[in-house]
């Protein structure tokens, strides 16, 4: 972490934790955040349910809600950028304060609530991509919506031409019930609406799912099932837990999802699971409590063909990036793996 970097930090804790997400997103959308030089090697270049990503290292949703900083984002060396989750309607989500951060737990909770300036507002800025970045949107549901299923497939219609990857949220604990479409029969019917308005685009559109880690392994088993039979083309594993065991932080009684360190573990045994049920066959991308290259590529040795970052962020800055991208490639020297897609999957057995 650079210099500038590091009191940058230091300035945005001293904000409470919204008002700091808002000035770092200012930050990088005006040009004024320092970004690291991206990492480029072919050992890391992977691929995607059909997407040829520079590196394997992306940025989970919930960041860049409204996709307001995608120049900035896409010069800070990620593989690839998951912004949203956007719902058809704009929405003003949960009462503040509704984020907070554990930083004796390296973790944060968040209780938003999916707000966001709706779809019609975020394609404008979808359509004003920059060119080469590796974008995907998450979908969201209206929380006052009366057919929560259909508004996944509205936003797809709606923005699909401008992404090259659309995720299924149905796993957030901020939305009440919104979990429940996580069941089997549920899942099924949003699944088929959402691959009928793919249909409906000029191209295919690569549709993800992302789960809860709060699943028993029936349950992980059923929505393997579902996912393969609709023709998903990757699972995200996964979102923020609604369980608190072992923090010691003064916010770690307050509602929401949790995310950071603490998710590590568990998000992770989902993760091997989910590749074991599908035989290593769907493709995945782990998310949940990495903060270092070394869980980077646990997580990739676990099954995930990516991983995504959020919660280590806040604590490390977007050095953290380059950081795992670097200790990655000495991981693969230090094992002898020619690239980064040769590790996949190769411990998955140790998490179940």
């Amino acid at each position: 972490m650079s210099l500038f970097e590091k009191v940058g930090m230091s300035v945005l804790r001293s904000f409470d934790p919204e008002t700091a997400h808002g000035l770092a997103l200012k930050a990088l959308q005006t040009g004024l955040a320092p970004v690291p030089a991206p990492v480029r090697s072919q050992r890391l270049h992977v691929h995607l349910a059909g997407l040829d990503l520079p590196n394997p290292v992306g940025l989970a949703a919930g960041f860049d809600k409204n996709a307001q900083a995608l120049a900035g984002l896409a010069r800070a060396g990620f593989g690839f950028v998951e912004v949203g989750a956007a719902t058809p309607r704009p929405q003003a989500g949960n009462p503040r304060p509704r984020l907070f951060r554990l930083p004796e737990d390296r973790a944060v909770i968040n209780r938003f609530g999916f707000n966001n300036e709706g779809a019609e507002v975020i394609v404008k800025r979808l359509a004003a991509r920059p060119e080469g970045m590796v974008l995907g949107l998450n979908l969201g549901a209206n929380k006052d919506s009366a057919d929560r299923a259909d508004d996944f497939a509205q936003v797809l219609r709606l923005c699909g031409a401008h992404l090259d990857f659309a995720t299924v949220n149905v796993s957030s604990p901020n939305t009440e019930s919104l979990r429940d479409l996580q069941g089997a029969e549920a899942l099924a019917a949003l699944l088929q609406g959402v691959m009928q308005a793919r249909g409906e685009l000029a191209r295919k559109v690569p549709i993800f799912l992302k789960i809860a880690p709060d699943l028993d392994e029936g349950e992980i088993g059923e929505i393997a099932q579902v996912a393969q039979a609709a023709g998903v083309d990757a699972i995200i594993a996964t979102n923020t837990t609604i369980t608190r065991e072992g923090l010691k932080s003064a916010s770690s009684a307050e509602k929401g999802g949790l995310s950071g360190a603490p998710l590590f573990e568990k998000s992770t045994r989902v993760l091997a699971l989910l590749s074991h049920l599908t035989n290593g066959k769907m493709p995945l991308v782990g998310v949940g409590g990495i903060g270092s290259a070394e869980q980077a590529y646990a997580k990739i040795r676990a099954g995930a063909c990516a991983v995504q970052l959020y919660s280590a962020l806040v604590y490390e800055g977007l050095s953290l990036v380059g950081q795992i991208n670097r200790g990655l490639l000495d991981l693969l020297e230090r094992d002898g793996y020619a690239k980064i897609s040769d590790a996949i999957g190769t411990d998955r057995e140790r998490w179940l």
